[in-house]
């Protein structure tokens, strides 16, 4: 949304707990006039941890090399130009050794 004072893009604010737009050039504020979603950036910080690890990509029998478990997440990449088969990376489920394979 737009300053209708000066036309400048209106960026949301909370003012005394509520939200509305404010205008960064005249600081004029003006309440939405449509629905809006606000949201705020959250700055990451050292002490963050990572609760979970999940991995999205399929899986196939494929044998590591390193542990020798046979079941491997997979996923294909175009790594060379456009002309060349794309890379196969298998990730292994058990120790998260990760190789590749050129087709």
């Amino acid at each position: 949304m737009f300053c209708k004072k000066c036309g400048s893009i209106l960026k949301p604010v909370l003012e005394d707990g509520k939200r509305v737009l404010s205008c960064g050039k005249c600081n004029k504020t003006q309440e939405p006039t449509e629905k809006m979603t606000f949201s705020q950036k959250v700055e990451e910080t050292k002490e963050m941890e990572v609760i979970e690890d999940v991995e999205m990509h399929p899986k196939i029998r494929a044998e590591c090399e390193k542990c020798g478990n046979d079941i491997a997440y997979y996923w294909s990449q175009q790594t060379r130009s456009a002309d060349e088969p794309p890379t196969r990376f298998f990730r292994c489920t058990k120790c998260r050794f990760t190789w590749r394979e050129y087709t």
